[in-house]
Formats: C-alpha cells, sequence, structure tokens
C-alpha cells in the first residue's frame, strides 16, 4: 500500500500508481551502472551534511554529499536493526510482514508469507545480471551469507568489538543496577590499539581488495560497517580530535514525557541503556557525546577509504553510490540514549546517492524512506521493477529536486503504533488512538505534543487517513524483551523469545 498527502485520497492512489510501475530507464546510465551500497549502523542524524549537531567530523560523508543529491528528510521504516533491513531489502513495510521487533534472520523467508512471495534485492539484481558482493553487516545477522553471491563476512570473532580484557565495562554496565533489565553492549572508552585490529578497518580493506578486481559483469557491492553501533570503543586518536571544552549536549527537557499519552511511555520503556538523568547525575553526558562522535569519524575514515579507491579504479565513471543507516539514534534526547523509538531522533537517517549521472550539490528536503531504495536502484539499472515492491522511486527527485511529491514516510514500531512525516509536522499514532503531533519547525525537539490541541484537529485528521488500515499480526519470528509492554505483545501473537536484544 502506498501513502500519499491528499485531500482526495483514492484518486491520488490510483494516479500515484502510474508512474511507480514505469521505469525511466536509460536516464542514468544506458549501460547498467556498479552499485555501490554503503550502510552504516546506529548513525544518527547528525552527520556533518546535516547540520544538526555541532563539532562533527565526518569529511568523507559530506563530500560525498556533495557530489551528489542529499535526502535530508529520509527515515527508516522501523526504529531497530533487524525489522529496518528486512523491509529495506524486500521491499515490504514492517505492517505488510509484521516484523516489528528483532529476529534472526535465517527465520525470515522459512516463516514469514509476506517475505516468501518476494525477492530479496541482491537476488533480484543477481536474476538480471548482476553479481552481488558483501561484506560486513548488511542484514542484521548473517544472512549475507544465503544471499549474495559473494560475502567477505563480518569477522565473527569480532563483532562489535574488540572489547577490552575480559569485557570489562569502563563506564557503564545495566548490571550495576539491580532495578534493570534486558542486557546492552552499551559501553564507551578510548582503546589504545591500532585502527588495523577494528572490524570496519578489516570490512574497507575487503572492499578495496574487490575494487582493485576485475569483474566481468556489473557489481552490487553492499559494504556494512558496524560503528557507531556500541560498544562506542575505538583508537583514541579519534578520542583526541575531540576537545572536551567543545563538546556540546543535545537539548534536554527534563518533563518531556508529561503530555505524550501512556502507551508511549509503556512502548518506549528500554531500562537496560543509560537514561539521560543518570548521565547527568554522573557527569557522563558529555563523555559519552564525545564517544558517539569519536565512533562517528573513525567510521567516516574508513568510508573515505572505499570512495576514494573506488576513485582510482576502472569502476570510477560508472558507478552509483548509496551511503544510509539503517535508523538514528538517541544521545539524551527524550531521556533515552537508544533506538527503539517513533521519534524523530530514532527515525531520521542520513541518505545520499552520487556518482553516475547524479547531479552534484543537490539535495531535497522531501519525506523519502529507506523502501525507497529497492525501486530506485531497480530503476538506476534500467530494471523493470519488483511489482512486489511498497516504496517509490527516488529518480524524479534525483533528475528534479523540484518534482511534485505527494508520499509521506512512514514508521512502524510494534503492532498498530505508526510514525508519519509530512511537511512541517511529525504524526504519531498507537494502537489504541492516542498520539502525539509536533510541529518540527516550531518545535524541532519535539517537546510539546499538539494532538489533542483542537486548533490543529484537522491535520491530526488528514493524517490519519495516511495510517494503513490493515497491519500483519506480529511475526513469529519477532524477539525482543526490553520492556512489559512488548512482553505482553509477543505473549498476545504467540511469538518465541529466542535471545535477548542487545
Amino acid at each position: 500500500m502506498k501513502y500519499f498527502i491528499s485531500a482526495v485520497f483514492f484518486i491520488s492512489f490510483f494516479i500515484s500508481c502510474i508512474p511507480k510501475k514505469e521505469s525511466i530507464k536509460g536516464k542514468i546510465a544506458t549501460n547498467k551502472p556498479n552499485i555501490l551500497f554503503i550502510s552504516v549502523d546506529d548513525l544518527n542524524d547528525w552527520s556533518g551534511f546535516l547540520k544538526n549537531f555541532p563539532n562533527v567530523k565526518t569529511p568523507n560523508i559530506d563530500n560525498l554529499a556533495s557530489k551528489g543529491m542529499a535526502f535530508t528528510n529520509a527515515h527508516c521504516q522501523a526504529p531497530i536493526c533487524a525489522p529496518s533491513r528486512a523491509s529495506l531489502f524486500s521491499g515490504l513495510y514492517p505492517h505488510t510482514t509484521g516484523l516489528y521487533y528483532q529476529f534472526t534472520d535465517k527465520d525470515l523467508k522459512v516463516e514469514n508469507k509476506a517475505i516468501q512471495k518476494t525477492k530479496y534485492l541482491p537476488d533480484y539484481l543477481e536474476d538480471n545480471g548482476y553479481k552481488t558482493l558483501a561484506v560486513g553487516k548488511v542484514f542484521h545477522n548473517g544472512d549475507e551469507n544465503g544471499v549474495f553471491q559473494e560475502y567477505g563476512g563480518i569477522f565473527p570473532k569480532m563483532k562489535f568489538g574488540p572489547f577490552f580484557k575480559n569485557r570489562k565495562r569502563q563506564n557503564y554496565n545495566p548490571a550495576w543496577f539491580p532495578k534493570k533489565r534486558g542486557n546492552t553492549v552499551t559501553d564507551w572508552a578510548p582503546m589504545d590499539l591500532p585502527d588495523s585490529t577494528m572490524t570496519d578497518y578489516k570490512i574497507a580493506d575487503w572492499a578495496i581488495n574487490e575494487l582493485d578486481k576485475k569483474h566481468e559483469k556489473p557489481f552490487f557491492m553492499a559494504v556494512g560497517f558496524v560503528r557507531p553501533h556500541v560498544p562506542w570503543y575505538v583508537p583514541k586518536k579519534w578520542f583526541d580530535l575531540f576537545k572536551d571544552d567543545d563538546i556540546k549536549v543535545p537539548p534536554y527537557k527534563a518533563n518531556d514525557y508529561d503530555d505524550i499519552p501512556e502507551i508511549s511511555k509503556k512502548l518506549h520503556e528500554i531500562s537496560a541503556m543509560p537514561d539521560t538523568n543518570w548521565l547527568i547525575k554522573e557527569n557522563k553526558w558529555k563523555d559519552m557525546v564525545k564517544s558517539y562522535l569519536a565512533c562517528m569519524a573513525f567510521v567516516d575514515a574508513q568510508i573515505g577509504k572505499v570512495l576514494n579507491k573506488l576513485e582510482k579504479s576502472e569502476y570510477k565513471n560508472n558507478t552509483l553510490i548509496v551511503l544510509w543507516s539503517d535508523h538514528g539514534y538517541h544521545l539524551g534526547e527524550k531521556d533515552r540514549t537508544a533506538k527503539h523509538s517513533l521519534w524523530e531522533r530514532s527515525t531520521h537517517v542520513p541518505l545520499i546517492f552520487a556518482g553516475k549521472g547524479i547531479k552534484p550539490s543537490t539535495k531535497t528536503n522531501k519525506p523519502v524512506g529507506l523502501i525507497d531504495l529497492y525501486p530506485t536502484i531497480l530503476d538506476a539499472a534500467g530494471l523493470p521493477n519488483n511489482i512486489q515492491n511498497e516504496g517509490n522511486t527516488l529518480l524524479p527527485l534525483i533528475k528534479d529536486e523540484k518534482t511534485e511529491w505527494n508520499h509521506a514516510a512512514l514508521t512502524s514500531y510494534g503492532y498498530k503504533n505508526v510514525s508519519l512525516f509530512k511537511g512541517d509536522f511529525h504524526f504519531i499514532q498507537y494502537r489504541d488512538g492516542s498520539g502525539e503531533l509536533y510541529n518540527l519547525k516550531d518545535d524541532p525537539n519535539e517537546w510539546k505534543n499538539l494532538f489533542l490541541d483542537n486548533q490543529h484537529k484537522t491535520i491530526v485528521n488528514n493524517f490519519k487517513k495516511l495510517v494503513p488500515n490493515k497491519h500483519a499480526p506480529l511475526s513469529k519470528v519477532n524477539m525482543l524483551n526490553v520492556n512489559k509492554h512488548i512482553d505482553e505483545e509477543l505473549k498476545e501473537f504467540g511469538a518465541k523469545l529466542i535471545y535477548k536484544d542487545k
């Protein structure tokens, strides 16, 4: 189902469906372009080119944005890793598949009927003449090896490491707090190690090696970096880029939850993670922010290595580059340090298209989603759309940022809990009918809930028309245990808890 911002919903639905099935063949390339598909785990909208936070050091990402089109209002379809990536690679919304929470990749096509009916993006490209390669974290936890023709691994012994000896925590451990539930590898500290020991360094080296090779077919190369996913450990030299006096913390309001519905408080509870009050009390907030910024700077440098190699390779002039993150991340805003929310800091992601046929120094603030990447890549490759795709090709916007765009960006977190972005407003509706509405132009921190304000009743009602009519029940492969609300939802739909979320 598509979502359109229009007073005459059904008319706009049928009109908008027409161009969606068409391909804009040849408008970017007469020959199939190579595609370098770069994902960055847990990278929020602080990236320098988005200008949402001071003293960020991401020169390579920013340079890529200057060479292509920056989508400044892009959103994930689920604010946690597994369902976000499943949505992107299947081309299906979470409310279609029922994949709202975490799960294991191996169960996806075995147990989910909606996923069984379509092809993953790499499979579709392989069927149409592409060589598919991947390295690092592309799906959530390992399905790359069964989807891509070649997979360089995520260096399983490393995962999100290296860690300190005996995994000794440096600044945070939920086990220190008797009332906290769940587990997390959240911690932060500089390490006295060379860059070459880091997983992302090895991931970049693998990609660089592949760009040195001769590929007879056009390639789709997915490079999945793991930082700034927790723990925020990187070599000390990246911490040294930031002076303590220059570190700012994001805006914070102590009574921020006073005007949100009770279900929102329950859904968004994530006690395993450090809360803002504790960070303030222990004087750790600036250190945590600095650690995240250091991880951003480190992974940016690894991205730069890959981009520099591409620039010097034979593939320079016929490669489309796409950079994206699977979701955002709170660093103290809304009294949380986590993803797992329908608020903008969790849904808003960096998204860049650059390379062959993309005009430099262009940008758009039209609301788009990661679900739009699948049809866009097919369009760029001159391939027919997968009719199962629920997203929209972005090529019209890439060719002309002034193109009319009647679509909203939709995110789901749990059964019947949805977020929608349109114009200046962000709308959230929960399964019990309650909700939140924020005017992002006047209230970028989402501190004043306008959902029950009579002056905004028309806006609320217009958004309600865009909420999906059908929501798939929670899939049996969804697993998460961060709070009691989600526990109850798992029981309601008979989902098994196989592992504890991290």
